[in-house]
């Protein structure tokens, strides 16, 4: 009988305590979109190096060689595509305006410390003269940078978002537990799920005009009319799939929960959510998507802060960089869009114990 080599059992241990904390890493690099981390780290621990390299390839080499091929077909097909503001930019001229965008920022930002320097200086000037009833504490009102557009965007998405959370996941448990609430909700369903957001628009104004007088309370007028606009245009895919959720749950869960006489409360809270939760977080994710895209609709038409703002009036201000910063934004949207997708599959994947990708 051959003895077992110590070193080698305590090798072979090793390697598979590497093996498991990489498996165990790559639920949450499949959550964050770097699945092609995986065969990396497999192949650093020796796992068949042939077999994860074609893994690499797959999920990591194949994307960059199809993003390398697109820059390089809208660099050669730009510039031969002329409009009234000159030819198409190329990503050179795109990335030089993120440039800009980010200089400008810090520009702004500097200006907006001196303004509160020189307003410190001038205070502390008036108490030292006695004249204290003089004293003002204003804040800047300089240009909003890119950045401050940004975060406008995603706070107002967010927020009617969470609003319309709030109303569609209870109409939906409502709607999947009863058929007659379902009967009752479905036609409201129908007839505004497919209304635009440029028709929502005009009425919204008009609402939040008529009840929010000013601009004194604690969200500006055009906040609460982009975030109700998303509000009215998201909530319906949450409703639909919690509604769906909760109708296709297991019969024989609703038998136990009789048998239990559970109420209400525990039944939805032990038995219904639970089960629903997966289809629950598909129409998050939609809904937030939706969201994400009316919100800059609705910035342009109502030229409310964020980026939309930010596009249309770069589309009005037809300099000669206009269009590469209004590229600028468009990759901008489309990132951010993709990093809320991100956000909401995390939570879906914390709270669920199926896949969903």
């Amino acid at each position: 009988m051959t003895a077992i080599d110590p070193d080698t059992i305590e090798q072979e241990a090793r390697k598979a305590r590497r093996f498991t904390r990489i498996n165990k890493a790559d639920a949450w690099f499949q959550v964050m979109g770097l699945a092609w981390l995986t065969p990396i780290l497999k192949a650093a621990a020796g796992d068949n190096p042939r077999a994860q390299m074609s893994e690499i390839w797959r999920l990591l080499g194949v994307p960059v060689l199809a993003i390398g091929i697109f820059i390089a077909a809208w660099a050669t097909l730009a510039p031969t595509v002329q409009t009234s503001l000159g030819a198409i930019p190329g990503p050179v001229q795109v990335w030089e305006q993120a440039i800009n965008l980010n200089a400008d920022a810090v520009r702004e930002r500097e200006k907006e410390a001196a303004f509160y320097v020189r307003q410190d200086e001038r205070n502390a000037a008036l108490i030292a003269e006695g004249n204290a009833e003089d004293v003002r504490d204003r804040i800047y009102t300089g240009k909003p940078t890119y950045y401050q557009q940004i975060w406008t965007s995603i706070k107002t998405v967010f927020f009617g978002f969470l609003i319309g959370s709030a109303i569609a996941i209870p109409l939906g448990i409502m709607a999947g537990l009863s058929a007659t609430a379902n009967a009752a909700i479905n036609p409201i369903i129908q007839i505004f799920k497919p209304v635009s957001p440029l028709a929502w628009l005009p009425i919204v104004t008009m609402v939040v005009s008529a009840v929010y007088a000013t601009n004194d309370g604690m969200f500006s007028k055009s906040f609460l009319v982009s975030a109700i606009t998303v509000t009215l245009c998201s909530l319906w895919p949450t409703l639909i799939n919690t509604a769906l959720g909760v109708s296709s749950i297991d019969k024989d869960l609703v038998s136990v929960s009789k048998v239990l006489k559970m109420n209400t409360y525990s039944k939805i809270t032990k038995l219904v959510l639970p089960s629903a939760l997966p289809l629950i977080f598909t129409g998050l994710r939609l809904s937030l998507g939706v969201g994400w895209m009316v919100l800059i609709a609705a910035e342009m038409l109502a030229q409310n802060p964020g980026l939309g703002k930010f596009v249309w009036d770069e589309f009005q201000n037809g300099s000669s960089q206009s269009l590469a910063k209004i590229m600028v934004a468009v990759f901008t949207i489309g990132i951010i869009g993709f990093l809320l997708d991100r956000v909401m599959f995390a939570l879906q994947s914390m709270f669920t114990f199926t896949e969903n990708r």
